[in-house]
Parts: structure tokens; sequence; C-alpha cells
């Protein structure tokens, strides 16, 4: 049997490096256009910023090391240019050498990822912009920085590599503007996560302009600038775009392959594509999300890895479906780490899902024991029923574990009495005997079965303003002082059930405290003495750092230790 694989990295070494496993015999064949075949790709920005400072180690294998170790015809600079389905070939060219060369095959496999979305825009071609998505784009920027001496950057686009590349320039000492088009940076987190995003950038430097619409580019002398739509240009060193990738499907689509969602390439639960002999995986194919069953395009390097061996176990005859893919992804921004999983509360509401969430401000381990640090947590749940949908996660430490662990819940069907009853490990230095993923559990069933009712901050205080709704802080005197929502009615929950004559009857209580915790006790308490209440999502630090957002978003300036 001969299997050839187009495109390596993630999907298509993994594919050929399984084949191998599974079949001594096979001849395998793996052609590669760039000249790196299996490299870190996570890893380049990077690069860029200096923390990985060797280039070698952002190479996993090289064609002698697959040669070694599997016995691998490995061809970098060797690129794909058309397929013929009926006579089994593909037409390949020689990069280096310009020649252009016939491969037959028994079994096909398309790895070939995705291309970074280049607009069509007036001065996009200067030599002095630069995407990101390959080894020698990496040496690129870094090596354009290290000869011009550059001191600033311009980043177009916030997403995963957007944000990466900001952090990375940044960290170099450079001067960075951060251009995106939507109202918040990195969309698989809601708005309200993406307000801690935004701080954390600011805090850190970064120039971060939102809702801006990039209308063309100038070279300048010595620099270049980028044109703004109603705002003002921004000149810099070097122009970074990552504003999304795109399936870089066009081989399938010539050779008459069924192509999915925005082109990419059709394939089933094996990654087989239309073509029986012909399978595809990676960052090009469709695959059905994991909470709904819809059709996405999702480009993670580890769904990919997964694939290529889904992929190599059938056609070596072992048939395994691929369920579909969550998205899960953690991010590192400055002191932030970021991740999420599943649906947010916006992708639900877009697919029809009635959901809500529960946000809640844990402590990454134990109090008590050195070194706490706060997190925010959002968990979406369905309302009928309580069937987990996503979560995201911001702090400084502990976030990967908890949206892994929501993750496995999301995959195995669970509800909120599944968060709540999880078994997880506890040490104080690592967690609390109540793990923030149970504590979401607790949350949820709370608001499932009538016991607390929930409300958001932004429909809290709107009551205030026009239902005469009377809003409650339960904090500690010190915490009230820090800050507070003017016109609150400040009793600590400690002194509540003393207190309980100072609230008025027959109008509504919205109860709030630092991370939400307390509130929910008060609210359980005030409703037990006939008290009409409910519980503030997130708690005031959550709202400090929303607001703080919409302050320097909409008036330009900062602080928040105040009344709001």
């Amino acid at each position: 049997m001969k299997v050839v694989i187009i495109g390596g990295v993630a999907g298509g070494a993994t594919a050929a490096a399984r084949l191998r496993r599974l079949d001594e015999s096979a001849q395998i064949v793996v052609l590669e256009r760039t000249g790196y075949v299996s490299y870190a790709n996570c890893g380049l920005p990077y690069y860029v910023g200096d923390v990985i400072t060797d280039r070698a180690k952002l190479t996993l294998q090289t064609p002698e090391s697959f040669r070694a170790r599997f016995d691998i015809d490995v061809r970098v600079r060797h690129e794909a240019v058309s397929i013929d389905r009926a006579a089994r070939t593909v037409t390949v060219r020689d990069i280096g050498r310009g020649e252009v060369y016939t491969e037959s095959y028994d079994k096909l496999i398309l790895s070939p990822g995705a291309r970074p979305v280049v607009p069509d825009l007036p001065g996009v071609d200067g030599d002095r912009l630069f995407t990101l998505r390959t080894v020698e784009d990496t040496f690129a920027i870094h090596d354009f920085i290290e000869r011009i001496g550059a001191r600033s950057a311009t980043v177009v686009g916030a997403g995963f590599i957007g944000l990466e590349m900001a952090e990375n320039l940044r960290e170099r000492g450079m001067d960075v503007t951060l251009i995106q088009r939507g109202a918040h940076v990195l969309p698989v987190v809601d708005a309200d996560m993406a307000a801690l995003l935004h701080n954390a950038l600011r805090d850190a430097g970064v120039d971060l302009r939102l809702n801006a619409h990039v209308s063309g580019f100038e070279r300048t002398p010595g620099a270049i600038r980028t044109l703004v739509e109603g705002g003002d240009a921004v000149e810099s060193d070097l122009v970074v775009l990552s504003i999304g990738v795109a399936p870089e499907s066009a081989l399938a689509r010539d050779a008459g392959l069924e192509l999915g969602v925005r082109g990419s390439i059709l394939v089933d639960a094996s990654m087989r594509t239309s073509d029986p002999d012909i399978y595809a995986v990676g960052d090009a194919v469709q695959v059905a999300h994991g909470v709904t069953g819809t059709p996405a395009l999702i480009a993670l390097a580890g769904p990919a890895n997964r694939q290529g061996r889904i992929a190599a176990d059938a056609i070596c005859g072992i048939e395994r479906s691929y369920p579909g893919s969550l998205g899960s992804s953690v991010l590192k921004l400055f002191g932030t780490t970021v991740a999420s999983t599943g649906l947010t509360e916006r992708a639900a509401a877009a697919t029809g899902i009635d959901a809500d969430a529960v946000i809640l401000s844990p402590a990454d381990h134990a109090t008590y024991y050195p070194g706490a640090r706060t997190m925010v947590l959002k968990v979406v749940f369905e309302r009928a029923g309580g069937r987990i949908l996503g979560a995201q996660a911001v702090g400084a430490s502990g976030v990967d574990k908890r949206i892994d662990v929501i993750a496995v819940a999301i995959r195995a069907g669970m509800d909120a009495d599944g968060l709540a009853d999880l078994d997880l490990a506890y040490a104080p230095p690592y967690s609390s005997a109540k793990d923030p993923v149970n504590m979401a559990g607790f949350m949820i069933q709370n608001i499932l079965e009538g016991r607390v009712e929930q409300v958001r901050w932004a429909e809290a205080l709107e009551a205030a303003r026009s239902d005469g709704a009377v809003l409650v802080d339960v904090r500690t005197d010190a915490e009230f002082a820090r800050g507070h929502v003017e016109g609150a009615l400040h009793i600590p929950v400690d002194e509540l059930r003393a207190r309980m004559g100072e609230l008025p009857r027959g109008r509504r209580l919205l109860v709030s405290c630092q991370s939400g915790l307390r509130s929910s006790l008060a609210c359980r308490i005030l409703t037990q003495h006939g008290y009409d209440c409910a519980n503030v999502a997130g708690g005031f630090g959550f709202l400090e750092q929303t607001e703080l957002d919409r302050r320097v978003a909409t008036e330009g300036v900062g602080g928040c230790g105040m009344a709001v």
C-alpha cells in the first residue's frame, strides 16, 4: 500500500507516524511545500518575542529524523499542484529545482491547513506588512525587527495570533497598537469576559482600538501607516495582519471533492472525503461542533492531531469516529490566562438554545494558603435540564485546569448535577475543597431549582434606576469603602439578620458581594424571611472590570476604585 500525504505539521505528520506504527510495509510519502514538515506552530509568536530563542527548538521532526525513525519519505519544498482521481496520481512541483513530476497513490491524505486572510485593501502588499502562519513567516518577522531595529508595530486582528503577537512584540519593548474590527477581542469568549482581557492589554501598555475598521496602508519614509475609517491613522515600523484564516482547499475543489462551509473540505466521521480513497484532516476540513452537531470550522492543533490519527486508522482498517470539536483553547496574555470550551452565551443564543450562565469569582486555591489569586469563571448551561454547554475562564492561574474539566463534562453530556458531583483532587496549594467547577454546579442547581434567582449587572443597574429595585451590597466595610455602586444599601452579610429591619418591604432587592458567593447566602436568608430578591452574577469585582473597560472605551478614562 502506498499512501501520499499532502501537508505536514499537526495533521499530516501525525497521520504519517500513525500509519507507520500500524503498517511497517506501507510506502509513505509526505509532500510539504514549505521548508519544515513538523514544527511547533503554536510556538511561532514566542520566537518573535524572544521567549524561544533557538530556531531549532521550533522544529519537532525533520525529513532526516522521519526517515531514521519511521522510514517515511518526507519531501519539503514540494508542492502538490493537482490531483487526478481517476489515475490516482498527484502532480508535484519540486520548488527548489523547478521540476514537475507525477506521484501515484493508493490512498491520499490531504492536510493543507489554512491560509491567513489578506484583505483586498490599498497598500496591503507593502514590504513592511506580514502574516504569521509558517516557520518562514516567523523568521521573516523576527529578522526584519532585528535588521531595522523596529520599535513599534501595529497588529490588525485580535484573535489568538493577534493577541499572542501583541503580547510578544510588547514584551520585546516595542510600542504596540492592536486594532480590532469588532467590539471585543477574542471572539471565542463573550463580551463580558473579554472586558478583563481589554484591561490586561491596556495595563501592559498596548494601545487597544476596538470597533476600528482598517481601510488601507500607506508607505512612508521608514515606516508604514495603517489607515482607519473615521479615526486616526497609526504609523509604525511594521504591521502584522491576523484577521483570520481560510481553508486551503483549492486542491480539493479542483479535484472535484465535495466542499462544506466556507469552502472547507467535506469529510465523514472517519475523515474520508467524497472520494473513498482520499482523506482530509486539520484546519481545512469541516467538522461537527461538539455541542450542537452543526457544521463548524475549528482551526486548532489538538483536533488536527486526533483527525490525523483517525484517518490513518481508517486506511489501515480500524474504523473510529471523530466526535466533533468543542474548540477548547487556552491563551497566555501577559500575566493573565484565558481559556474556553464549548458554546459562548452568544453562540448558544445564535443556535436557538435557551441558555443562561453563572459567573463566579473564586480563588484558584484555598485562600488560607499563600498566593491565592482570583479567577473569573463563566459556565453556560441550558435552562431546560441544566445541560452544560460551554465555559470561559480568566485568571492568573488554575484557569486551564477548570476549563479542561468542564470540556470533559460537556463531552460526557453532564448537567449541573454532574458538575456538582465531580470528585476532583484537592490540596490547599492547588484547589479548594469545593472546587470552582463544583461551585458552578451548585450555583446552577440553585437557579434551576428556584432557590436563588440570578440577574446580571446591566439588568440590576437598570432596575435600580427605573423600576424601584434596591441594590444591597453585603460586603465588608473595607470592601465597600474601596468602591461601590452609588446608592447601594450597605449591610455586611454577617450583620444581615440583625439589620433586616433596614430593608424595605415590598421592593425587589438585588444583592451583590465581591464574588457572588456571600450574596447568594444573603439571598437565601432574605428569601426565607419573605423578601423578593435576586443575586447579582459575578459580584462587584466583575462589575469593576467591565465598568473600567466601558469607561476607557467610551470616555478614555481609567480607574474604578470609586462609586460607579
